[in-house]
């Protein structure tokens, strides 16, 4: 009976090369350097605040240098609330709305941004011919 699977290894299909100095690089040579962003709470800014923030956001994308590729991850976890009742400066309200919580289901949110420093001519490809989009 002879193997007609094509064995193949995830090295091999990932285009990662290595992690040095906290930066990814890429196999063809893309340098990508991972953040994790502390975000407010929605709604828990004014509206002059959110503004601020915007407005850096455009600064920094701006003094990026040409091919460069901004990805922001939003990541959200099912997970239980803990209480901190073992503080002894808690006041009977405190007290009672870590009661209240107490292992009730939220979702935690992490923010990721991921900087990305690419060439000319890899900034033409597309990412629906990558190896990572194909059915099989």
């Amino acid at each position: 009976m002879i193997n007609t699977l094509k064995a193949t290894t995830l090295e091999s299909k990932l285009p990662l090369l290595a992690v040095e100095h906290g930066c990814i690089i890429s196999k063809d040579a893309d340098i990508t350097v991972a953040f994790e962003v502390g975000l407010p709470e929605l709604f828990t800014v004014t509206s002059q605040e959110y503004e601020a923030m915007h407005a850096a956001w455009c600064k920094a994308i701006k003094v990026l240098p040409h091919f460069s590729v901004v990805h922001k991850q939003d990541w959200f976890m099912a997970e239980n609330y803990k209480p901190e009742l073992q503080k002894d400066d808690l006041s009977f309200l405190d007290r009672s709305f870590e009661r209240h919580f107490n292992e009730r289901p939220y979702l935690a949110h992490r923010c990721y941004l991921f900087l990305t420093k690419t060439t000319k001519e890899r900034m033409r490809q597309q990412s629906n011919f990558s190896t990572l989009c194909r059915g099989r």
